[in-house]
């Protein structure tokens, strides 16, 4: 067994990996290529992997491995980043899990005919998005920090409860017929074991780590210490009660990812390396087992099954965890509804149901649990992970990035006015009382230090469009200018410049340098020769702006400046044309040429109008 077992093992593994680097190589989450290779082993494909592969060891498999994804996962969720989106994330696994919960079961029921034991299972089981497939989506899809927040931890709580409830539904009503006042206190029992497990082992673990009984320094040990929280919860919590186990590894992670530990960035990024190695070895591994014969059965029913919960119950949920939200805009609303997935969690659990259903010789409801539940997973997986950076860049909440590295008062007040005007900023600051300020401010903070390569990548510069460095150190200055341009190819650079005799350096290097004593004069020049201009000028961003933009449409080439006043709103005019070295204030009759840069002033909302239809993409 154990020699014909290595090589699928192997196989499986070194696969799982492999498309995994491929799918970061052409920017597609990792998910979808997971499906399709999974689809290939299995016994729809090639036949390598079936569900007597790994025997009775797939449920203990399958279950550390979610442990760890599911810990990785809260581990990251700080305070101050679900803070980000509180309102809607509470609103998502509340209201709009139950909205998903109760329409897909309807759906199930009418759709498919179900009993409405199976369709309340199927309900609860599809609930659950998951960091599984959340997080790879994410890495492709630059989203501002609210946007992710909200996608985390719906993901994160929606797994947890998802899997218990569905436990709790399958037990008590499908296998014992018992009430729902039953699946109730079973529901909250599983919860509280998984919640106190979680709590248990955060102590522990912590306490360890305060004495440090090791007796060994440096990260490694605290790494190793952490991650067995993970699974000493999980193992914990799945002795007393089936499917706390989840619930263990969620508070464990967010417990210890919210404490005070040394070594954080190590033990983030070594979680982080061991999810995806057990998510590349498991999401193949179940997606091996899809069931094509019970999704193909379903015929026009899963597709309509399929239609409800991606058009209907995702949109209503998000519709309703982000009504009067002003911080989400109406793009990124969209985003959101477009983006519901499910991963590991219901395939896992539907299989082990399945294969109890079986036993018991109720083989047509274990036909239809399983073929349901795939066949949202498969569709939602293929379209909405697969299409999602498309979806994102179409929608518009993946627009180009302004990384600023230096969260002090000029970084701060620059990132504040940017975002003001609708740019995608990202501070990089590692002063973790600065960061608490940006964030505070609704800013996205990348805490690192900005003259590293590694963390000005993680803070995604290789999609920004300009950096700036505005720290209190010139040399450090001059050293992120140094390394964008160098390692990343930013072309355009800009920096403050604290001492006035270091600007020739800068220039040499051709970055834009303000320094402190003339940007100071200028302002007051301001005050003096214009002050009406400069107090208008004073807060952009608010009741009126000032933008430019750069004529890359063809169709705007050759265009008078009289008939391009046609295509903008009102309370908006054409300011300046730039053209090389030259800017100047256009005739009416002069005409647009590749390359011109064009400057509108206005009204705040008849600016950004006309920047739209001027040049969509800015």
């Amino acid at each position: 067994m154990a020699s014909s077992l290595l090589p699928v093992v192997a196989m499986v593994l070194v696969s799982g990996i492999a498309v995994q680097l491929l799918a970061k190589r052409i920017r597609i989450p990792s998910v979808v290529f997971y499906l399709a290779l999974g689809l290939l082993l299995g016994p729809a494909g090639l036949g390598l992997v079936t569900l007597d592969t790994f025997g009775d060891g797939l449920e203990a498999i399958v279950g550390l491995s979610v442990a760890i994804i599911v810990f990785d996962g809260a581990f990251e969720l700080r305070i101050d980043r679900i803070r980000e989106a509180s309102t809607a994330s509470l609103r998502l696994v509340t209201v709009g899990a139950l909205v998903t919960f109760l329409g897909t079961a309807a759906a199930v029921r009418v759709l498919e005919g179900a009993e409405w034991s199976i369709a309340l299972v199927v309900g609860a089981l599809l609930v659950a998005t998951g960091p599984t497939v959340v997080t790879p989506i994410l890495e492709v899809v630059r989203v501002r920090d609210h946007v992710a927040a909200a996608l985390e931890t719906e993901g994160i709580l929606n797994d947890v409860t998802a899997a218990i409830a569905a436990v709790v539904i399958f037990e008590t009503l499908l296998l014992q017929g018992l009430g729902p006042t039953a699946a109730v206190l079973a529901f909250l029992r599983r919860f509280g074991v998984g919640v106190a497990a979680g709590l248990l082992a955060t102590g522990l673990i912590y306490a360890l780590l305060q004495y440090d009984i090791t007796g060994e320094r440096g990260s490694r040990p605290a790494r190793f210490l952490v991650l067995s929280a993970a699974i000493g919860s999980f193992a914990l919590a799945e002795t007393v009660a089936a499917e706390a186990g989840i619930a263990a590894a969620a508070t464990a992670g967010i417990a210890l990812g919210n404490a005070d530990l040394e070594h954080r960035e190590a033990i983030s990024e070594f979680a982080h390396d061991a999810t995806l190695i057990v998510l590349a070895f498991v999401f193949v591994s179940l997606a091996a087992l899809i069931d094509v014969d019970a999704i193909v059965s379903l015929g026009v029913a899963g597709i309509l099954l399929v239609a409800v919960v991606m058009f209907v119950l995702r949109p209503l949920s998000v519709w309703i965890a982000t009504a009067g939200i002003e911080r989400f805009t109406r793009p990124e609303r969209l985003f959101l509804a477009a983006i519901g997935p499910r991963g590991i969690v219901p395939a896992s659990v539907a299989t082990l149901f399945a294969i109890e259903l079986a036993t018991r010789g109720e083989a047509a409801a274990a036909q239809t649990l399983l073929g349901t539940v795939f066949v949202v997973i498969a569709a939602t997986d293929a379209v909405e992970a697969g299409l999602a950076r498309q979806t994102g860049e179409f929608l518009g909440v993946t627009p180009m990035r302004t990384i600023i590295v230096g969260g002090g008062r000029v970084g701060l007040a620059l990132a504040t006015r940017l975002e003001q005007r609708g740019e995608f900023v990202v501070l990089v600051e590692t002063d973790p009382e600065r960061s608490r300020i940006a964030r505070d401010r609704g800013i996205t903070v990348h805490e690192a230090d900005g003259t590293e390569a590694d963390a000005l990548r993680e803070a995604g510069i290789e999609e920004a469009e300009r950096v700036v460095a505005t720290t209190g150190d010139d040399d450090d200055n001059l050293l992120v200018c140094q390394t964008a341009r160098a390692k990343f190819g930013i072309e355009s650079l800009y920096a403050q410049v604290n001492d006035p005799e270091n600007a020739d350096a800068f220039e040499s290097l051709s970055v834009t340098a303000v320094d402190g004593p003339t940007a100071t004069a200028f302002a007051l020049d301001n005050e003096i020769g214009r002050p009406e201009l400069a107090n208008w000028m004073s807060d952009p961003g608010s009741a009126h702006d000032v933008r430019e933009v750069r004529v890359t449409d063809d169709s705007l080439v050759e265009t008078s400046i009289r008939e391009l006043h046609d295509r903008i709103p009102g309370g908006c005019l054409i300011a300046e044309i730039g053209r090389g070295e030259d800017a100047h204030v256009p005739d009416p009759d002069e005409v647009l040429e590749y390359g011109d840069h064009v400057t509108f002033i206005g009204d705040a909302v008849a600016v950004e109008t006309a920047v739209k239809r001027f040049h969509p993409h800015e």
